[in-house]
């Protein structure tokens, strides 16, 4: 059977834990690879799914240039909160955020990581 992918579309750590709940509901139990990258989010997703989504819906809003959903999708996985840490996350992406809007971006994700 030859798998076709269709699009590739950046998602944060609790989209994907909302994916394996539909999962584990249709199925019943996660396969392996499943069960364990579940257990890694019960661990590491310090939101809800509800807060998660409004953040990255908040960061989005900014209209900051060149910021993208993969770039706000790692924002919201990490939830660097003061200026240092927010351009230590965007250096590993080809991207430059001024000053004033990195500041913006630590301002909401205070907000929120309250």
């Amino acid at each position: 059977m030859k798998v076709t992918i269709l699009t590739e579309e950046p998602i944060s750590v609790y989209d994907l834990q909302q994916e394996l709940e539909m999962i584990k509901a249709r199925d019943g139990e996660l396969g392996f690879r499943s069960a364990k990258t579940d257990e890694y989010l019960q661990k590491f997703a310090k939101l809800d799914s509800k807060k998660a989504a409004d953040l990255k819906k908040k960061l989005e809003e900014l209209n900051i240039p060149r910021l993208r959903t993969e770039h706000v999708c790692k924002l919201v996985d990490v939830l660097p909160v003061d200026s240092e840490d927010i351009k230590m996350v965007l250096s590993a992406y080809s991207v430059t955020v001024t000053n004033e809007n990195v500041a913006k971006i630590a301002d909401v994700i205070k907000e929120h990581k309250k």
